[in-house]
């Protein structure tokens, strides 16, 4: 005889109901199955920073682990009188910087060569180059302070440096190393001067009385650095770098913001992250915060997981490395979009960069149609707008409080996963949020390296063990205090 099953518990039955419809309440957002609300003030762009915000910022050892507070470079900029022009010049640059990254990668693939003409934790902000590296921090640099942008991208860290030929404005005195007795030149035989081409894509150079090695770096838009290579004292909040190695910038061009020059955390030998691996054991993480002006991160040197702040468990995916390219690169294996899984053959292929200096992401075309389709699909019912440059997936809000918005999720090789933050869903074009844009792109072609850029980054703990050559993911409400 099969037994009728008894009533649903009244109180288990409120319970449930409670489970489904609870709303969480943080920093604007509410999340809901497969759905996370965006308040449009978000979008309402207002002016409360004069840029000294980014000055001299803090730093604390904590656990064997050196943090430095991070910004985001549009509440270090000063006062900016059009946002709108703004917002669109980012993306103008942030595609000259994709496309300068993918010529110097089809180069080095072509030719063999890098030979392209072309436990420390530290308060992030946002920094800029090509208006698209977005974080800084303040570090130390023979006992003067020094905002740096932040680039995993990049591998020389330099400064701009007195007497200079060629300087842009900066918010911090220009490094005068004729004043610092810790200062010293690196010569042009030298097997660090060697080392700048698979470093920066260009040869050393040799100066001349003395012998220097003299360095330069391109990037996509026509700016640059070049200068002397150097060694001085570095101090990440109470730990000193004794003869670290960068460029000492002589002449300097380009939209650098008031940063004071550049922190290279990329791969190779001559990155900040190698010089001190033997003190850190080779793993630093950041959280990107957003670009309000009281809004701040951090850069933690140190694998010490106890100093984070993540509100899910950390998720590890292994580095690919490859010798030629000095990025750290993963493989992407799917993408969820409100818990429904997109399909497109481009996923395991090997063929994705994970960049702190990239703004919006890129992915290959049938990735990203298929990611749009579905995207389209769950957030029918908003008035659409047009397209702008890079971003063809765009919507009129402007008549909204507030939206929801499907989950996107990215998962990678062993079963890690970026769930992107409801902050890094949408990049508004407009102020107004009349035009407000799906923040991910398509590559032009299959076959070119796609990127997973600082946008989609926000409010995450991203954990880089270079020795391991691990990657790790972990949310996190970006905050250094």
């Amino acid at each position: 005889m099969v037994q009728e099953k008894p009533p649903f518990p009244s109180k288990l039955l409120h319970l449930s109901l409670l489970v489904f419809l609870l709303i969480i309440l943080d920093n604007g957002v509410q999340c809901f199955q497969g759905k996370k609300v965006l308040s449009m003030h978000k979008f309402h762009w207002k002016q409360e920073s004069d840029g000294s915000s980014c000055l001299s910022q803090k730093s604390r050892w904590e656990n064997g682990a050196v943090i430095l507070e991070m910004k985001h470079k549009d509440s270090c900029s000063g006062k900016i009188l059009d946002w709108n022009k703004k917002l669109q010049k980012r993306l103008i640059m942030d595609n000259f910087q994709l496309r300068s990254l993918q010529s110097r990668i089809k180069n080095i693939i072509l030719s063999g060569n890098i030979d392209d003409s072309e436990d420390t934790q530290i308060p992030l902000t946002s920094g800029i180059r090509l208006q698209s590296l977005n974080y800084m921090v303040t570090v130390e640099l023979g006992g003067r302070k020094m905002t740096v942008i932040v680039d995993t991208g990049s591998d020389l860290s330099w400064v701009q440096c007195q007497p200079c030929n060629r300087c842009y404005n900066q918010q911090d005195p220009v490094f005068n190393p004729s004043k610092s007795p810790s200062y010293r030149t690196v010569l042009c035989n030298s097997s660090t001067c060697r080392s700048l081409q698979l470093a920066t894509g260009n040869s050393g150079v040799c100066g001349s009385n003395p012998p220097t090695c003299n360095y330069v770096v391109n990037y996509g838009d026509g700016s640059y650095t070049s200068g002397e290579v150097g060694m001085e004292h570095l101090n990440l909040g109470n730990t000193t770098v004794n003869n670290f190695i960068f460029g000492c910038g002589r002449k300097n061009q380009g939209l650098f913001g008031g940063a004071s020059g550049l922190a290279g955390l990329g791969r190779t030998d001559l990155s900040l992250i190698s010089q001190i691996s033997p003190m850190f054991g080779g793993v630093f993480s950041y959280c990107l915060p957003t670009t309000e002006a009281e809004a701040s991160g951090s850069l933690v040197m140190g694998g010490n997981s106890s100093v984070y702040k993540n509100t899910t468990p950390i998720s590890y995916t292994r580095m690919i490395h490859n010798p030629l390219l000095p990025f750290y690169f993963l493989n992407l294996t799917g993408i969820t979009v409100g818990g429904v899984e997109v399909q497109a053959p481009s996923f395991g292929k090997d063929r994705m960069i994970i960049d702190s200096g990239t703004v919006i992401s890129r992915l290959p075309p049938s990735i990203y149609q298929a990611l749009k389709a579905e995207f389209v699909k769950q957030f029918s019912g908003y008035p659409s707008a047009p397209s702008f440059m890079i971003l063809d997936s765009c919507f009129n809000l402007s008549g909204y409080q507030e939206v929801e918005i499907p989950d996107i999720k990215m998962y990678f090789e062993g079963s890690a996963e970026l769930n992107v933050d409801v902050t890094g869903v949408f990049y508004s074009v407009k102020t107004d949020a009349s035009q407000v844009c799906l923040a991910i792109a398509s590559l032009p072609y299959e076959d070119e390296v796609g990127i997973i850029g600082n946008y989609q980054q926000k409010n995450q703990r991203i954990i880089y063990d270079t020795k391991g050559s691990m990657l790790g993911f972990a949310e996190e409400a970006c905050s250094f205090y």
